[in-house]
């Protein structure tokens, strides 16, 4: 969920990699090339994945840690706000004192500071860990894709875990699509994708269709601002409802 509009154009998913992970977009464009860099395919090439065994790919922010309640609470820090008023990040990051929109050249350093200085601290999506403990369970690998910059990797990886998500994770840049079409090729078995960005859910659509593909928005304020991402196969704002879908699915044998 870093996006509320991620702003595909100088959004995080482009070529930002702080201004990446905000299911608060920073402006809404046209997506960039949808191309795996080297980084990313390392670390997936790196993962202990097991071939013929299921896969669930999550996103991180609003999906897994509420993103935005804990950016809410960094910009009060600094005489700002965020002003829903549309799933985005640019234009809706206002100053407290005027009400004047922070410019959007501003932006990719106050992601960045954010990113830096409080991302560690954001609270879990309520039911996410035992969501994913039960569907681990039934015989299915998780792996946690997120838009964090590279060098956050660990950090995320260290308070997921933190909150009971103990997962193998990897720190991608731009639109998913390329990864999780990466990670399918590396387990040759069923793939359900989780995320709160419709261009990520088009994009796994394009690169892997067979993916199972959930568009899940846990902060039910940016629910309301967005309709179900066009090409999600389900979408929810609540875990137990995704774990139960989820459930189904790997019980119709992951079709």
């Amino acid at each position: 969920m870093t996006d509320l509009t991620k702003d595909k154009t100088s959004s995080p998913d482009a070529s930002s990699a702080p201004a990446d992970r905000s299911a608060v977009n920073v402006a809404k464009t046209d997506p960039k090339p949808e191309t795996l860099l080297a980084e990313v395919a390392e670390q997936i090439d790196s993962l202990d994945l097991e071939r013929g065994k299921p896969l669930i790919i999550s996103d991180a922010d609003e999906v897994l840690v509420q993103f935005c309640a804990g950016l809410e609470r960094y910009l009060a820090t600094r005489d700002l706000h965020l002003d829903l008023q549309s799933f985005a990040l640019a234009g809706n990051i206002k100053r407290r004192s005027t009400g004047e929109p922070v410019p959007r050249e501003e932006m990719p350093a106050l992601l960045a500071d954010f990113f830096a200085s409080d991302v560690d601290t954001l609270d879990p999506v309520t039911g996410a860990a035992e969501a994913l403990a039960a569907l681990s369970a039934r015989d299915c690998q998780i792996v946690v894709l997120s838009n964090v910059p590279f060098e956050r990797r660990t950090a995320r990886a260290k308070h997921l875990r933190g909150h009971g998500m103990d997962y193998q994770v990897v720190a991608n840049q731009g639109l998913k699509g390329p990864a999780v079409a990466r990670l399918a090729e590396r387990v040759d078995a069923p793939v359900a994708f989780l995320d709160d960005i419709p261009h990520n859910i088009a994009s796994v659509a394009r690169a892997h269709e067979p993916t199972r593909r959930v568009h899940f928005i846990a902060d039910e304020r940016l629910a309301k601002l967005i309709p179900p991402a066009e090409h999600s196969h389900h979408h929810t704002t609540q875990w137990d409802e995704a774990r139960a879908y989820l459930e189904a699915w790997l019980k119709e044998g992951a079709g």
